[in-house]
């Protein structure tokens, strides 16, 4: 069975989030706003080692409950800061509320996460057939708009580059190469 590039060799994590999770178009408001904060998360640093940590973030963030996480007072981000397996990065731990006030804010304007951050690809996932991992890009003009539009909105560590990851994992961008056995399939 092949895969992508990045996950043919990769450890039994990564290969199983390769095999279940990253692609698959993603609808539910929660898991659209912890891929969007665990993309943020991982900026300067690999997938996995945000991966590895992703149980901790969910205990850490009330399993991406949005409300819970637009609740969280100054002193519960600074314990994160001062003792949790969590990257601790005042800025990503701080933007994660951030994040969730501005998604709430999204929620209210849209009626939904998903129907907000879809609107980007026009509510249809964009297929790509790469052959090669080099013809990937980082950005595109939808990542461009969707990093535009979040940071007007209040959104943090939403760059196009994150923007474009965080297309990928939720399946709004079809990213898988030609040759990788989940090229073209919606779920799995």
């Amino acid at each position: 069975m092949r895969r992508c590039a990045w996950a043919e060799n990769a450890d039994a994590t990564m290969q199983a989030y390769h095999d279940r999770e990253w692609g698959v178009p993603q609808h539910d408001d929660r898991a659209l706003f912890e891929l969007l904060v665990l993309e943020g998360a991982q900026a300067g640093l690999s997938w996995r080692t945000v991966l590895a940590r992703r149980d901790a973030y969910r205990a850490a963030y009330h399993g991406f409950d949005i409300a819970r996480v637009a609740a969280m007072t100054d002193a519960d981000l600074e314990a994160l800061l001062a003792d949790s397996p969590l990257i601790r990065n005042r800025l990503k731990i701080f933007a994660a509320r951030d994040n969730a006030r501005a998604a709430l804010a999204a929620i209210a304007r849209h009626g939904s996460l998903d129907r907000y951050l879809w609107s980007f690809v026009g509510h249809t996932p964009v297929r790509n057939a790469w052959d090669s991992p080099a013809q990937v890009p980082a950005t595109t003009p939808q990542s461009d708009a969707m990093s535009k539009d979040l940071k007007r909105n209040g959104f943090r560590f939403a760059g196009s580059t994150i923007c474009y990851a965080f297309m990928q994992a939720t399946g709004m961008v079809d990213d898988h190469l030609a040759g990788c056995f989940r090229h073209g399939e919606e779920t799995r």
